[in-house]
């Protein structure tokens, strides 16, 4: 009596057979992504080894100060300079364009759907729960079928990094839609401005700074993904973290975690500075 009776659900293997369903009927679809999103983060990738290092530093340098203040720009400098020291520099800039890739296609699919729950209720109640799954799910599950779709590399952990990054600014960028206040929506539509025109001149402008909280958490949570992608085959950063702890080996360890550290910074502060900016033009 105190054992659990012998019932037993497939619920598992129903899942494997949609999966399997979806990688058949759907394998040009998939083939067409891999491509694109592989293009992508050559590209990116190329381009930013392509540049010279020093006028990478200078960039960074001109990001903290125009964002934030002299002494920022020149601490992120360091902070750039310093990995580069680590023998890490083509590494962060694949890290780079891993994120940039990932961040990319979840403003292309997370903006739009923000706006469409915060215009239809029903499609909000709808997608919710897949937003809460999405967030609580441990997210080593989401490299079970990027591995199955894309095989092994950076396509996969883009695939990943996808479905763990994107809820913060579908959330965020439906919440800044609703919260524009009512008083102003009312008046331009007493205007006639159309749906259109309303969200295009009124509801996006005064919606900017949230909807740029969330693209900060986006990035935030796709850079979380760095060490975890690397099981998936993503280069990087995140692979040599996966190597130091293969080989027990400490100072790689230290210097490819602090380096994550260091963009982490960087970039939470580049893009709070971004929404700073924005709010004390609205303010003026």
């Amino acid at each position: 009596m105190g054992t659990f009776p012998d019932i037993q659900t497939q619920l598992g293997n129903y899942v494997d057979q949609f999966v399997s369903f979806l990688d058949t009927t759907f394998e040009g679809f998939f083939d067409f992504v891999y491509f694109i999103t592989s293009r992508t983060i050559n590209m990116i990738d190329d381009f930013l080894v392509w540049l010279p290092w020093w006028l990478f530093i200078i960039f960074i340098f001109l990001l903290g100060w125009y964002f934030k203040s002299v002494f920022a720009g020149l601490l992120y400098s360091i902070f750039i300079f310093l990995i580069g020291t680590f023998g890490l520099w083509t590494d962060m800039m694949t890290t780079i364009a891993i994120i940039l890739a990932a961040v990319i296609i979840c403003l292309i699919i997370g903006i739009p759907l923000g706006i469409w729950m915060a215009f239809s209720k029903g499609f909000s109640t709808v997608l919710r729960p897949v937003l809460d799954a999405m967030q609580t799910m441990p997210s080593f599950v989401y490299l079970i079928p990027a591995i199955f779709f894309f095989g092994l590399g950076n396509v996969s952990a883009i695939f990943a990094t996808l479905i763990y990054a994107v809820p913060p600014v579908i959330r965020l960028t439906e919440l800044a839609i609703r919260g524009v206040d009512k008083e102003v929506v009312e008046s331009a539509q007493s205007f006639g401005s159309s749906r259109w025109q309303m969200l295009k001149k009124v509801q996006l402008p005064q919606a900017v700074p949230t909807i740029m909280a969330g693209v900060n958490q986006t990035t935030m949570m796709a850079l979380a993904m760095v060490v975890i992608a690397s099981m998936v085959g993503a280069s990087g950063l995140g692979e040599q973290v996966l190597v130091s702890i293969n080989r027990i080996d400490i100072a790689l360890g230290f210097e490819a975690g602090i380096s994550i550290v260091f963009l982490a910074i960087i970039i939470d502060r580049v893009t709070n500075g971004i929404v700073e900016k924005v709010q004390n033009r609205r303010g003026g």
